[in-house]
């Protein structure tokens, strides 16, 4: 089986071509520090050759959901050094995916002096955010960043970069899908700025570039991807006008970078607009460095997708919940349990480290 065969490309080693894709599970504690359960967790899923973690916050500003973990104090940092070494132990790598949510944030799951920062002071018309003790709140209109704003988290995900070598990372993925800050200032319907990063592609995408280069100059080529959702619907982003241009435009920038890796999300499967097929040939086409699909893939299609040449490694998400020895089922034929998705979202050990083997 290709999916199951090592890899080795870009610097980048890996024993099979299965990635577990980043999934928020808010098991951290309120005050954004990873727990024990999630060292277990991750040292659970250590079948897959690489694994991304769930987004985690590069700043106190970019935790806008409870109990995520972030990566930007010293508690954080030596509670993320259980879980590399849980990892490395079991001989896969670990990748930490920087999530700075922006604009879908609540200050009931902020310090009280976080602020919630997006590209322009536009509220999500239909996402709302859960609060502990409270439940599901309306989001409040961000403030819109100011420049000094822009350039202060820029170096907060430096910052970041640097942390995650501390705690002994392989490498970092810069999040800038699914509608999260780096996504709102992409997507030209949350962002309606009209300075240097609004209006025309290269400003839209101009801070997550300088956020890629930035990080790149601190840790190494090598060591840093990004995700994108093209045509992606989370968190009242959408498919916008020029979409495939700035798509196009995206490709061809990072490519200059060399990169480790482009993580390209479809949100088809889920059923949102699928990805366009033009934007992944592109992507395949132009940007040279390893390509990872994410999106409703299983065994059988993801073996399909590696054969056509269509990327270069598979993420699964919702398998992995609740199938920690997911390569092992699939070896065997083994059945795939099915996921609680109850306790997605909930503290605590159940639905999350309790999933059995076979």
């Amino acid at each position: 089986m290709t999916l199951l065969n090592e890899f080795n490309n870009n610097q980048l080693q890996l024993k099979n071509r299965v990635v577990l894709a980043p999934l928020t599970r808010s098991r951290a504690t309120q005050d954004h520090v990873p727990t024990p359960i999630m060292t277990t967790y991750y040292e659970q899923r250590t079948e897959a050759g690489l694994i991304i973690t769930e987004g985690t916050s590069p700043s106190k500003n970019g935790v806008g959901y409870p109990r995520i973990p972030g990566i930007y104090n010293e508690k954080q940092i030596q509670a993320w050094k259980e879980v590399t070494n849980a990892v490395h132990a079991k001989g896969s790598k670990i990748f930490i995916q920087f999530m700075h949510t922006g604009r879908v944030s609540h200050p009931g799951n902020m310090a009280k002096d976080a602020k919630i920062l997006a590209p322009s002071a536009i509220a999500p018309e239909n996402t709302k955010m859960y609060v502990d003790g409270e439940g599901e709140l309306a989001i409040p209109t961000p403030s819109e960043m100011i420049t000094a704003e822009i350039e202060s988290t820029i170096e907060e995900f430096v910052t970041a970069a640097h942390n995650a070598m501390k705690a002994g990372f392989d490498g970092v993925e810069i999040h800038g899908a699914n509608g999260y800050l780096l996504e709102q200032f992409i997507n030209a319907g949350s962002n309606k700025r009209t300075d240097n990063y609004g209006g025309s592609i290269e400003n839209r995408c101009r801070i997550v570039l300088e956020v890629a280069k930035k990080t790149i100059a601190a840790i190494g080529a090598e060591k840093v991807g990004i995700r994108l959702s093209p045509n992606g619907a989370m968190n009242d982003v959408g498919p916008f006008e020029g979409q495939v241009e700035t798509f196009f435009y995206l490709a061809n920038e990072l490519n200059k970078l060399n990169l480790q890796y482009v993580h390209l999300v479809n949100h088809g499967p889920m059923g949102a607009p699928a990805l366009p097929d033009s934007i992944k040939e592109y992507f395949r086409t132009n940007f040279k460095g390893n390509l990872i699909l994410s999106g409703g893939y299983d065994k059988d299609s993801a073996e399909v997708a590696l054969s056509e040449n269509n990327g270069d490694l598979v993420a699964f998400g919702r398998p992995f919940i609740s199938n920690p020895d997911l390569v092992t089922r699939w070896e065997k034929g083994a059945e795939l349990a099915d996921p609680d998705f109850n306790t997605f979202y909930t503290p605590g050990p159940e639905g999350y480290t309790d999933y059995p083997t076979v």
